[in-house]
């Protein structure tokens, strides 16, 4: 098949991206099917092109001047089930649509990925970030990840032991970035399970239905509610669409960079999240408020989302060099004010990026 595979050339990203910024990648395809990401990569590595793996582009910023290498996108499809005692394994393609997915979950009663709802982008990047919200995150249900390791060229199954999840992140993001492409995924969830809520908004919202006891169903839309009061869903209509969610990570931090941040904030009731090891999580969104920014600053035709200061969005005339650009303001006004770096969520393709 890599005899006769064709790439496109010269196709523009910024439109596959929910960034809607950026150039065009020299070469191009779609795969619907495992054998032909086995041929394209086969076709890069032959000729030396770099290669990228995109799925819903959520999580990506794209350079101005594009990337000269290969794209792939992925569109492999399709879902399997099978009970194991109480609970069930399902299996999904890389390519299927996260939130279509995590809705099919809810609705046969599999608890699990409740709230993971409204989070944009495909099943395949799910264990690449080891996504996560409200309490949940991916690494509690993978049991499998099917992909193709670039470095045999064969198509192996890793248990979730074998892929080193650790706080929005994994083997495959941190670990050996370039080595497999994802194909498929697969979660434990519990039948007829109970859902998780653990975050006060959550909380919040459900008391606010006068729900006491919620089912799955419940707690997914109350997590669609506050995602979509964030601007953290995709909404053709919402000034703040053009983002990539949260552009930051939350900085986890050991006591003596705690305690060097309490005295700089000067309030108890900074909000933070126990970790392993006697780590804490800190608020990336609330830090950059304090540091001075705003909801809705703007420089130009980029800035802080109206909902929600963790997204930088775009508007008409946006460029990726101007993302980042701000993100580094951002990023060296926090450090600058509390002593904290903030790494980030997106990945960057080209010649861009934010250090």
């Amino acid at each position: 098949m890599s005899a006769t595979l064709q790439p496109l050339e010269n196709v523009p990203l910024a439109s596959r991206c929910t960034m809607g910024v950026g150039g065009s990648a020299r070469f191009f395809i779609e795969a619907s099917d495992e054998a032909t990401v086995a041929a394209a990569v086969r076709w890069a590595e032959s000729r030396g092109v770099p290669i990228r793996i995109l799925g819903g582009g959520s999580n990506v910023v794209v350079a101005d001047d594009g990337l000269d290498g290969l794209v792939v996108k992925i569109g492999l499809r399709g879902v399997s089930s099978r009970e194991v005692g109480d609970s069930v394994e399902v299996s999904a393609a890389a390519g299927e649509p996260w939130d279509p997915f995590v809705e099919r979950a809810v609705a046969h009663g599999w608890a699990g990925l409740e709230c993971l709802s409204g989070i944009p982008g495909l099943v395949g990047a799910t264990p690449i970030q080891n996504v996560g919200a409200y309490g949940q995150e991916v690494s509690q249900t993978v049991t499998a990840v099917r992909v193709l390791d670039r470095r045999s060229g064969e198509i192996v199954m890793l248990a979730a032991g074998d892929c080193r999840f650790g706080y929005r992140t994994s083997r495959f993001k941190s670990g050996e970035p370039d080595r497999f492409v994802v194909l498929a995924v697969t979660y434990r969830l519990s039948r007829d399970g109970v859902p998780t809520v653990r975050y006060a908004d959550l909380e919040r919202d459900l008391e606010a239905r006068g729900i006491t006891r919620p089912s799955l169903t419940d707690v997914r839309k109350s997590v669609l509610t506050i995602r979509r009061s964030k601007s953290m869903v995709l909404d053709p209509d919402d000034p703040n669409r053009r983002s990539c969610g949260s552009f930051f990570l939350n900085p986890i931090v050991d006591a003596a960079t705690l305690a060097r941040v309490e005295r700089a904030v000067g309030d108890a009731a900074m909000p933070r999240w126990p970790e392993a090891g006697g780590q804490v999580k800190l608020s990336a969104a609330w830090l950059i408020e304090r540091a001075g920014f705003t909801r809705g600053q703007a420089e130009g035709p980029v800035g802080l989302s109206t909902r929600h200061t963790l997204a930088i969005v775009c508007h008409d005339g946006a460029r990726a060099r101007e993302v980042t650009a701000f993100a580094r303001r951002v990023r060296a006004d926090v450090e600058q004010r509390f002593g904290v770096t903030l790494h980030p969520e997106p990945i960057f393709w080209g010649t861009i990026g934010i250090d």
